[in-house]
């Protein structure tokens, strides 16, 4: 028997779809088809016969069928299904409240930047994402399901909602650029880069708007991504797009993950504005007309960044890593009065006020662009305006394994004993805004803060992250030497990884 619950990731459903192993089949997909349909229809207090939910996917492979499972489920419990076929996340989401669609309900069936024999849903109504103990509720209830005893007394129509998506990103340029031209773009060259997912129609959108898109890639969908992984993180893909930008000669690049809710930028000197610098790019744009705003971002974000938020004006708030927790917390804010703007996570997921606080990597890069254009019309680049981000000299990730089966009590003791170590040793400073794991902060060198690290336990894994950053050179080696006589003795966790970077 399936085990269902192993399949919630955060606030999605993931898990493989490909194989005789595969945990996302589909008939798990049309059971969470009938009961989010289900789900739905108690919340919006409507019979499942008024409801119209909308289905999308990325390019993946397994896509076409369970888009196919989870229309026939919705179909089964009464309710219309429209039929976006290709499509990426944040559109499925803006088809619930934009008039004329306003679905009751919608489904991505992505698995975002992860493998191409894997693959997940996504769940929305116009309230925004399903939260994971909503993601819990549905797996609970689909498990209990038999949807072939149900007759589909629901319709499966094709619609097409991408369109009317792109148009709105298209306004938001000649709005930005305060034109109403045909082709506001004309001038500018962007490189865009798709990683075979469902972002490829971004090019002809520019293209359309006057953009020099010369040198694109990887436009075309190819679910099993024979370029390169499609994830604005890995190293490889920035690579790649960088090339593709000096060669072009373009001003700057562009490149998605398979279901473009995240987004990366290289320059037009093949810089890469990712992590930190994209963070502080796009505080930069955001504070420079409306200063004492509000930043909020997870917690491995560097000191540079905060010190580069400050001289801007505006406020930096470090929060839990998870890109719905940063979203639920800006909102929270703004609720509480704070004038905050924006929540994003280094991995690029980023969520702007103006839009809705949905995470959309393309709304992101398509504000960048209506910059790029005005800086390109002053004979600056989009790069210019991090030019004074303070970046370290060091800067590393390790993961240790917790290898006890009660992972949560033996990584919270981990925390909890470097948390009594500062509280005693006065060169040990824990950070004011420590809101998730440990930020200890130390002055190397006679200069305060002037290194950091973040140890955390994972929100899913049975693993203990730990983010470090120094501005002097040696600084990890010092810090994390330290770490480790502190940790030394806690059973169960593997400090293997720990001891390569120190010895």
């Amino acid at each position: 028997m399936a085990d269902w619950l192993s399949l919630k990731s955060g606030s999605d459903v993931r898990g493989t779809a490909v194989g005789e192993n595969a945990t996302l089949t589909a008939d798990i997909a049309q059971a969470l088809g009938m009961a989010f349909s289900q789900w739905v229809a108690a919340k919006k207090n409507k019979p499942a016969q008024e409801l119209t939910i909308a289905v999308g996917r990325d390019s993946r492979i397994t896509g076409p069928a369970l888009l196919e499972a989870v229309s026939d489920g919705i179909s089964r419990s009464g309710a219309s299904v429209a039929d976006f076929g290709m499509c990426t996340t944040p559109a499925m989401y803006m088809s619930t409240i934009t008039p004329g669609f306003e679905a009751d309900g919608a489904v991505m069936i992505t698995a975002s930047h992860h493998p191409w024999d894997k693959n997940g849903l996504k769940f929305f109504t116009s309230e925004g994402g399903l939260e994971g103990k909503d993601v819990e509720t549905l797996l609970r209830v689909a498990r209990d399901l038999k949807p072939g005893d149900s007759e589909p007394t629901g319709s499966v129509h094709s619609a097409e909602f991408l369109p009317v998506y792109q148009h709105q990103l298209a306004d938001r340029i000649r709005n930005g650029l305060g034109s109403d031209a045909d082709q506001p773009l004309t001038g500018l060259h962007v490189v865009v880069d798709a990683g075979n997912g469902a972002g490829g129609f971004y090019a002809d959108m520019l293209q359309s708007l006057g953009a020099n898109t010369a040198g694109s890639q990887f436009l075309d969908p190819d679910g099993i991504f024979p370029n390169h992984i499609p994830n604005p993180e890995n190293a490889q893909a920035i690579s790649s797009l960088r090339s593709a930008v000096l060669r072009a000669g373009a001003d700057l690049g562009v490149i998605f993950d398979t279901d473009c809710d995240r987004a990366a930028v290289v320059d037009a000197d093949g810089k890469e504005i990712n992590r930190n610098r994209l963070i502080a790019l796009i505080s930069a744009i955001l504070l420079e007309n409306n200063p004492r705003q509000v930043i909020v971002t997870d917690s491995v974000t560097s000191s540079g960044l905060s010190l580069f938020i400050r001289r801007k004006g505006g406020e930096h708030y470090r929060y839990k890593r998870g890109y719905r927790n940063v979203i639920d917390e800006a909102i929270r804010l703004n609720r509480e009065g704070s004038d905050c703007p924006l929540a994003i996570e280094t991995s690029g997921h980023a969520a702007l006020r103006e839009n809705h606080f949905l995470d959309d990597g393309m709304y992101l890069v398509t504000v960048l662009i209506v910059t790029a254009m005005q800086m390109k019309q002053q004979g600056k680049t989009l790069g210019s305006l991090i030019a004074d981000l303070k970046e370290p000299v060091e800067s590393t990730e390790i993961r240790l394994n917790i290898t006890d089966p009660d992972f949560r009590t033996r990584g919270q003791e981990a925390v909890q004993r470097i948390l009594d170590h500062a509280e005693i040793t006065d060169d040990w400073h824990i950070a004011p805004d420590n809101r998730e794991g440990v930020r200890i902060s130390f002055d190397l060198g006679g200069v305060p803060d002037s290194a950091w690290f973040l140890l955390r336990l994972s929100v899913h894994d049975p693993v203990l992250p730990i983010n470090a950053e120094s501005d002097i050179p040696d600084g990890i080696r010092t810090m994390l030497t330290a770490l480790a006589e502190v940790l030394d003795g806690i059973p169960g966790i593997d400090m293997t990884p720990l001891y390569a970077v120190i010895r």
